[in-house]
């Protein structure tokens, strides 16, 4: 026999078949004696890697929906009918469970699409259909972007109770095998459980299948756009202090930085969904952020003291101890001449308030005096009183500005200490930072 007789008898025998099991058939009444949907139940496997609305918090998934009943009225004896053990037939035909999605998030409810399905001999029909769905899902971001999300989809019955659908779940999990990987979430799995309820206005148990789509966010995209950027833009605010304070510039880089990071803080927060919970990059924006707002502050007193002019006060007894002693050894910080093992010798000789330098009478005001002292009457001019005013107030003058000089400096000194231990105190707090971040990401 030719294989176009034998497609030509096959057709006629699943015509004869078909006559003979819909004479009159409806396929919008549910068989009676109950629908079990046991024995292979509802099986959803994810095709493709959902998508995560974040903002809106909604999930897309593409998925097909395996769905398997018996319906004893189908039945028939394949041995009357040629051998024929299963046909597909369009799913029009035949009763379907009016399965859906319960926390469907769509504006258009609908269904799946329309396919055939497999009817066997037994009077088990199979119905593989692809869907497209979104489902709600809470968004917890507290940990972005190293976080991972937890998406419920419930599915079950609209109108039939479990006396009349007995719905079960075919495997203890979705069937993976067909996903296809994607670059931003990772599956880890979708386990299903199988829950009945029994609501306050009818006393029949209602049961439904949720499958927890367990995912995990690929943090790499984010590492290096949003991450690491932020920390190391944060490593330049420390070197502000850095800066020499005639420069200019010192305020100016705080201020950049400062924009630089709130630039960050406006892409990650277009992205999160508004919600208490900060997420922790934002968490480590708003630290940094602070971080170098307190810095330009303390920027600007440096600023300040470093400018005292020859007006200004002597530096206290307790701030030269503490800052020009104790603290400039700890930074290291030296002038000329000075040693950082040993900066205190020269520091102390120029503190006194007569050094060996004659600061408290000019070099010539000591050698007239000398020579007063031992000089004959007639012959000397230093004993004219014109002149020795003249030279006192030469002497006083020269006192006075080397004394401003020395406060002046003094003053210098102080800021240049302050920001030497500034910086290393706000580079310590950046390093702490990112390690505490990460840390916790871990």
């Amino acid at each position: 026999m030719t294989p176009s007789w034998v497609g030509v008898l096959m057709c006629s025998r699943v015509g004869r078949l078909c006559r003979e099991t819909w004479p009159g058939w409806s396929d919008g009444l549910r068989p009676t004696g109950g629908v079990s949907l046991r024995p292979n139940g509802l099986s959803p496997a994810p095709t493709r890697c959902p998508r995560q609305d974040e903002r809106n918090q909604v999930l897309t998934t593409y998925l097909w929906v395996r769905q398997a009943w018996l319906d004893a009225h189908l039945a028939w004896d394949k041995d009357t009918y040629g051998g024929i053990d299963s046909i597909r037939i369009p799913s029009s035909y035949v009763w379907r469970p009016d399965i859906i999605l319960y926390n469907n998030a769509d504006d258009c409810f609908g269904g799946s699409i329309e396919t055939n399905v497999v009817l066997r001999s037994d009077g088990l029909i199979m119905w593989d259909s692809p869907a497209i769905t979104k489902s709600s899902c809470k968004v917890d971001v507290s940990y972005f972007p190293f976080d991972g999300q937890r998406c419920r989809l419930t599915f079950g019955s609209w109108t039939y109770n479990g006396n009349q659908i007995d719905l079960h779940n075919r495997l203890d999990t979705a069937d993976l095998t067909d996903f296809v990987e994607n670059v931003e979430w990772e599956v880890l799995g979708m386990p299903a459980t199988r829950n009945v309820i029994t609501y306050g206005c009818c006393s029949e148990p209602y049961p439904d299948v949720t499958y927890t789509l367990l995912l995990r966010r690929r943090a790499s995209f984010y590492i290096f756009n949003l991450l690491l950027p932020c920390i190391m833009v944060s490593f330049l605010a420390p070197l502000g202090f850095y800066l020499p304070a005639d420069s200019g510039e010192k305020v100016s880089l705080g201020v950049t930085v400062l924009l630089a990071l709130t630039v960050f803080q406006l892409l990650v927060a277009e992205s999160m969904p508004p919600s208490e919970s900060v997420p922790l990059i934002g968490k480590y924006y708003i630290a940094t952020m602070t971080m170098i707002t307190a810095s330009t502050a303390l920027t600007i007193f440096i600023l300040n003291v470093h400018h005292c002019g020859p007006g200004a006060r002597p530096v206290p007894p307790w701030a030269r101890r503490l800052i020009l002693h104790h603290m400039a050894w700890l930074c290291c910080v030296y002038e000329v001449g000075e040693s950082c093992k040993s900066p205190q010798r020269a520091l102390g000789e120029r503190a006194d308030g007569r050094d060996a330098a004659g600061l408290g009478e000019s070099p010539g005001e000591g050698e007239v005096g000398a020579e007063a002292r031992g000089c004959p009457w007639d012959r000397c001019l230093c004993h004219h009183d014109g002149l020795l005013r003249n030279v006192g107030y030469i002497a006083g003058c020269f006192r006075r500005h080397r004394a401003a000089q020395r406060r002046t400096g003094e003053w210098k000194k102080v800021a240049k200490v302050m920001d030497r231990f500034f910086m290393w105190v706000f580079f310590l707090m950046v390093f702490l930072m990112s390690v505490l971040v990460l840390g916790q990401a871990a």
